[in-house]
């Protein structure tokens, strides 16, 4: 043991996120007791962030591969071919628990982690989104973590310079104590200059590369993977600081290294910082990594190894470069200002090698840092599957007409614009739909081809059915691409859950994934990067199953995109997909009945994807002036929004057989609206009659108001007075 370490007793291991028979495990692979740094060192990269130890089992059962998918899970993030040359790289990872002990910091450090795991792959970040859920709206603390989360996340994507362009809001009283901070990136690269982890060749440099490192966000990957108690508020130190203008510049800086031909691996510092991203590019490279931590800038004196090593201070990245152009490469780094210091070479000796001020702080074998990290194959119970709810058995307590008053006001569906207008959502010029629709779509380059991008998850379905509702998140988000005329190509997930320790939380997770991994064979749509998040509970109370989906679509011509606003009076309405009345979990059932209870609406993936290539067929023929997909709040409230964006009101009848309030407000899937010049609307029907897809004439647009079915017009003034209003009275506590 090192001099001036503490002695490792138990209650020191238990502090470190380790169990008993996780550390004898390491005892039988290292021989001896470990250091102070070397337990630090384990507990990094055993704990359930980085090892991903309850759920690699389940995963691995994920369709990750494609033609079109050039890089899948395993690196810093996705890569997929979108043609011409070029690759799209995105990924979605979480920052919960930061976020709810300092919503600010949490959620500006969740935005620059994420934008480091994209550019780290050689692409230029192009885009941003996010995934948020906050405690009731009644909750003490729900206003303050929105306030910081939202300011966060602007905070840092409009300092940096790059626009958020959509996302996803919710509130539930489950995630009180636990909120749900996702963050999504984009990028565009050269499809032939993706640059990976794996480090190669024996006695070359590695460099640390950024702003300096202090002790900010140390033990960060550790608090991650534990839940919540009392106490949350201690842990405040291990939340890191991100700071969007040095990001910037390392952004800059990275990319014109990577031009020049200087870089042979390059791994950002993230969750378990100098640690995981040393032992990464060494065993994926087959290479053992010696670091001598005297050259390490810091910020702060007297930082020890074990500091060092777990700091996740933002903002810093490891390399290793071609020797011929360590010039080179250190004349550009302080071209830009940025720290730029030798801290090591590969060695071909399979160990990882640490050394501060003359004393060898750590020896490991370094493949077996990860590959002999736990790997559990955790009990778990599938969840119990709800009754059906029939909507013949559910008296309606408000007329239709009120219904869609209170519903599209209600906190779940009422506009986010008080959100997304803190983001700078415009920034680089190439955004040509903006948030608020069912897809963002940003052109590439000058055009015409664009990529269409969402973010979705109905957690309520998840924890009524998790199978069902994994299978629905993904048809959700295929949904929202088609209905702007992408065609989606891949996805990226951030799976929250609860204690997998707890056989119920860990059967939601495996039961997610299994719906997940059907619906995304069903409609060729690959998960290429991810994120798990467990232990997302407080005092014992977990979050709803929460597996948040980011997809990602392409368009060949951005100028024939399609949106959901009514345009002209006289269009037809058209009704694409199965109707039922499907009431159970749906936003009727529980913001007008006040009961979330039964079976959620059932996915049938044939269905799915027939119904989605005709309508994205029909978008890109020109027969189709609006587009938007049926889901929260079923047929009524996608009329509404359809309304409410166009300034066009509408009129529609219901047929006979299902129930009104099932009609208008049931949730079956698959199921989109669109609209159509009265000549455009006999060819529509026909084609679907031709793919055996239903289709049919519900009503027609005009005037300034919504007729649902016979009862009295709804002002498209006062949908929007209902809607708008909301979120903004609730912000200045007027509510």
């Amino acid at each position: 043991m090192s001099r001036n370490e503490p002695q490792i007793t138990p209650e020191l291991v238990a502090e470190h996120g380790l169990k008993p028979d996780e550390y004898q495990r390491i005892l039988k692979l290292i021989g001896r007791v470990p250091t102070f740094t070397e337990l630090g060192i384990f507990s990094a990269m055993w704990n359930e962030h980085c090892s991903y130890k309850s759920s690699r089992l389940h995963l691995r059962g994920l369709p990750t591969k494609a033609p079109w998918v050039i890089q899948g899970p395993g690196e810093n993030a996705g890569v997929i071919d979108i043609g011409d040359g070029v690759a799209c790289v995105f990924k979605m990872e979480s920052h919960n628990h930061p976020s709810f002990i300092e919503p600010y910091q949490g959620a500006t450090t969740g935005v620059g982690g994420i934008l480091r795991d994209v550019f780290t792959m050689g692409a230029r970040p192009v885009a941003c989104l996010n995934l948020l859920r906050f405690g009731a709206t009644d909750h003490p603390r729900t206003r303050h973590l929105v306030e910081g989360v939202v300011a966060g996340i602007g905070g840092y994507g409009n300092s940096f310079g790059v626009p958020t362009v959509g996302g996803s809001v919710g509130f539930h009283t489950r995630y009180d104590g636990n909120i749900l901070v996702n963050a999504m990136a984009v990028g565009i690269a050269r499809a032939d200059s993706i640059f990976y982890s794996a480090a190669s060749g024996v006695g070359r440099p590695i460099v640390y590369l950024g702003s300096k490192t202090g002790r900010d966000g140390i033990h960060g990957a550790t608090m991650a993977s534990a839940s919540f108690e009392a106490s949350s508020e201690e842990k405040r130190p291990t939340v890191q600081v991100g700071d969007p203008f040095s990001e910037k510049l390392l952004l800059e800086a990275c990319l014109e290294i990577m031009g020049k031909g200087c870089v042979i691996a390059i791994q950002d510092m993230g969750a378990a910082g100098l640690t995981s991203s040393a032992v990464e590019m060494g065993a994926k490279g087959n290479l053992g990594i010696e670091l001598d931590l005297d050259t390490i800038p810091c910020r702060e004196e007297g930082m020890t190894a074990y500091e060092m090593m777990l700091s996740e201070s933002q903002e810093r990245m490891l390399m290793v470069l071609d020797p011929a152009r360590e010039a080179e490469a250190e004349a550009i780094f302080r071209k830009w200002g940025l720290d730029f210091a030798i801290v090591g070479r590969t060695t071909d000796t399979l160990r990882f090698v640490v050394k501060h001020g003359g004393e060898v702080k750590a020896d490991l074998p370094i493949k077996e840092l990860g590959d002999q990290a736990p790997l559990y194959d955790r009990p778990w119970v599938a969840t119990p599957k709800k009754p059906v709810i029939s909507a013949n058995s559910i008296v309606p307590p408000l007329s239709n007409r009120e219904a869609l008053l209170k519903l599209v006001g209600s906190p779940e569906l009422c506009s986010k614009r008080w959100v997304w207008e803190q983001y700078d959502h415009l920034i680089l010029g190439n955004t040509i739909q903006q948030p608020g629709g069912d897809a963002a779509v940003i052109r590439l380059g000058e055009g015409p081809k664009g990529l269409a991008l969402c973010t979705d998850v109905t957690q309520r379905y998840c924890e009524a059915d998790p199978v069902e509702g994994g299978r629905q998140a993904v048809a959700e988000a295929w949904r929202n691409l088609t209905a702007v005329g992408a065609l989606p190509l891949a996805l990226t997930d951030n799976l929250n859950f609860g204690n997998p320790e707890k056989p119920e939380a860990m059967g939601q997770l495996v039961g997610c994934i299994e719906g997940i991994g059907e619906a995304a064979r069903a409609l060729d749509f690959p998960i290429v990067s991810g994120n798990v998040s467990l232990y997302n509970e407080t005092q014992g109370r977990g979050i709803p199953p929460t597996p948040s989906i980011g997809g990602v679509g392409l368009v060949e011509d951005v100028a024939k995109t399609a949106t959901l606003a009514f345009k002209t009076p006289g269009d037809a309405i058209i009704l694409i997909g199965a109707t039922g009345g499907w009431l159970g979990q749906s936003m009727y059932l529980a913001e007008i009945c006040g009961r979330e209870e039964g079976a959620p609406p059932p996915v049938d993936l044939v269905a799915e994807r027939k119904n989605g290539d005709l309508v994205r067929g029909l978008i890109r023929a020109g027969d189709v002036s609006a587009a938007h997909d049926l889901s929260d709040g079923g047929l009524a409230v996608a009329l509404a929004e359809m309304a409410m964006a166009g300034g066009v009101g509408a009129a529609i009848d219901a047929p006979a057989g299902v129930p009104a309030h099932g009609w208008l407000f049931g949730e079956d899937q698959s199921r989109y609206l669109l609209t159509a010049s009265q000549g455009a609307a006999g060819r529509i029907i026909a084609a679907a009659e031709k793919a055996g897809v239903p289709a049919v004439v519900i009503g027609s647009t005009g005037g300034n108001a919504l007729t649902l079915h016979g009862q009295e017009p709804i002002l498209i003034s006062d949908l929007v007075s209902a809607h708008e209003g909301w979120f903004p009275k609730y912000m200045a506590a007027a509510i």
